[in-house]
């Protein structure tokens, strides 16, 4: 059974928020996801030190599982797809060419601050590569988390998670930061850092857990602010 995402409202917009880290917006048919960072491990591996492998392809993977879930037929990459030019090896070029070949959806990049140095996207990716932002509907995609006037801003580059404590045991976990006015989606990869987030007022948290997305409860601060 395919795992399910939780549905919610940006404004007047139903959104869905994907445990695969990924928001899908079902009126246009849309997929966003930020913080790809893909051939980071290779970027590693060429100053010698050792990393996991297999990172792309879990990414790939969960890519397909949302697309599946979703029958979303555009994907907006909202940032950091790329880690380092030095990453972007032919292996890594052949192994994302191969997984773009098994599916038929329209691919955007909205450019991100390590992708400055992509000059043009490979073409056997089939992506189409756009500058600071893309406008849609109610929305605009960018990668940095900045307001924009008569839009509401879905971005990336935060990473942001939650951190969960019970006694001696803590947990961090990937999360959805949504504002009042901007949102800042999960890193989509799972070899990245993070940066803990906390509700203030008129904001909420969405943790991603395994194959559950959760909201967090209003800190009671935030919920006498919003009384």
């Amino acid at each position: 059974m395919a795992a399910r995402g939780l549905l919610t409202r940006i404004g007047d917009t139903p959104v869905e928020l994907r445990p695969e880290r990924a928001l899908h917006w079902p009126e246009a048919g849309v997929l966003a996801v930020a913080d790809l960072h893909w051939g980071k491990p290779e970027s590693f591996h060429q100053h010698g030190i050792p990393l996991p492998t297999g990172v792309l392809e879990d990414d790939l993977a969960r890519l397909s599982a949302a697309l599946h879930a979703t029958g979303a037929r555009r994907v907006l990459l909202v940032g950091d797809l790329i880690h380092s030019r030095r990453g972007l090896t032919a292996d890594v070029v052949e192994r994302v060419a191969a997984w773009r070949a098994g599916h038929d959806v329209e691919l955007v990049l909205v450019r991100g601050n390590h992708d400055r140095h992509l000059d043009v996207l490979p073409a056997s990716w089939r992506m189409r590569l756009v500058e600071s932002h893309l406008d849609e509907g109610p929305f605009r995609f960018a990668h940095h988390p900045e307001p924009a006037p008569g839009r509401y801003v879905c971005a990336g580059h935060l990473h942001p998670t939650v951190r969960l404590d019970s006694g001696a045991d803590r947990l961090r976990l990937p999360c959805f930061h949504l504002g009042p006015r901007v949102g800042v989606l999960p890193a989509f990869s799972a070899f990245t850092g993070g940066l803990d987030m906390r509700a203030g007022a008129d904001e909420r948290l969405f943790v991603v857990a395994g194959e559950d997305v959760v909201e967090m409860p209003a800190p009671r601060s935030a919920r006498r602010r919003r009384a």
